[in-house]
């Protein structure tokens, strides 16, 4: 057993809490999202695991936190002080957290068959063909967009760019926040078009 230490912060989305660990679950950069236990079987025990508890509805881990999305029915004043317990064992146990990092083909595959019912898994295009701006619309992303998105539970990933659009994936905590398009229009898609005057809109691929 190890010393770990993990506290819980609000997100700008209501129906999301994240807990971060003193301590590196992921390399750094890394990131996976789980829409339900059937997704997370074979890839991450961590997350399956808290698919146990019947009000979490999602989990994303990052470099060194998780983010945890709750259903409408339990307050996080009754969960946060269980889940954040819940992960701190298992880390100070030494359990495993990732034991491989899922293809999009295969969350495809899962989606059709797990439960109809069960929240589905955005599965990543790749329609995309490569272009010149795709480097320096990443290095933007990186410098400016990652950290703040990262601070608030979340992450964002490069799609492509295609016709003057920048297609973005988003996860965790920013995936279905009300402040979501905000921040993609008011933020992300102005400072793009600041630097880069070829860009014309960013929009995100889940919503």
């Amino acid at each position: 057993m190890i010393p770990v230490t993990v506290y819980s912060e609000m997100t700008p989305n209501p129906s999301t809490m994240k807990f971060v660990a003193n301590k590196y679950l992921l390399p750094t950069g890394a990131s996976v999202e789980f829409e339900n236990k059937a997704a997370a079987k074979g890839y991450s025990p961590l997350a399956e695991a808290l698919f146990d508890f019947p009000f979490v509805s999602k989990v994303f881990i990052a470099v060194n936190f998780i983010t945890v999305a709750k259903t409408d029915n339990v307050p996080w004043d009754f969960i946060t002080m269980e889940l954040r317990e819940f992960i701190r064992e298992w880390i100070a146990f030494e359990k495993e957290v990732l034991i491989a990092m899922p293809s999009q083909i295969h969350l495809e595959e899962q989606d059709h068959s797990s439960d109809p019912s069960a929240p589905q898994q955005t599965a990543k295009p790749v329609s995309f063909a490569p272009s010149p701006l795709d480097d320096a619309i990443i290095d933007l992303l990186d410098q400016y967009v990652r950290p703040a998105v990262a601070n608030d539970g979340g992450a964002i990933d490069f799609l492509g760019f295609e016709d003057g659009k920048v297609t973005v994936l988003l996860k965790g905590s920013c995936s279905g926040c009300p402040s979501s398009t905000a921040t993609l229009k008011g933020g992300i898609e102005n400072l793009l078009k600041q630097h880069m005057p070829e860009v014309k809109e960013v929009v995100a691929f889940n919503g």
